[in-house]
């Protein structure tokens, strides 16, 4: 009977290089991930804040428009120049466009 003589695998060091190149560039790629996930969302969140200031905004410009013309319309001319005790005359009236 002979001996069968069994052989060992043995890992190199180039294949150990490579797998610890390979491990490095996976656990690089997560982390660049991460930390571009999380700027992105911040920027998104920046960007929705200033639309929501931009929105509000506009709503409070709208409203002080609107303001305006009713305070400007003539009938409030009329009732301001009465209240007053000066007589409303439609002839003296310059109207000024812009």
């Amino acid at each position: 009977m002979s001996k069968k003589k069994t052989r060992k695998m043995r890992i190199t060091k180039g294949e150990k290089l490579l797998y610890i190149t390979a491990t490095l560039c996976i656990a690089f790629t997560l982390i660049i991930k991460v930390f571009c996930g999380a700027g992105v969302s911040h920027l998104n969140m920046s960007i929705e804040k200033i639309n929501y200031d931009i929105n509000s905004q506009s709503k409070k410009n709208e409203s002080l428009t609107m303001k305006v013309n009713e305070l400007t319309s003539f009938d409030k001319v009329r009732e301001v120049a009465t209240d007053m005790g000066l007589a409303y005359n439609n002839e003296n009236i310059i109207v000024v466009n812009k």
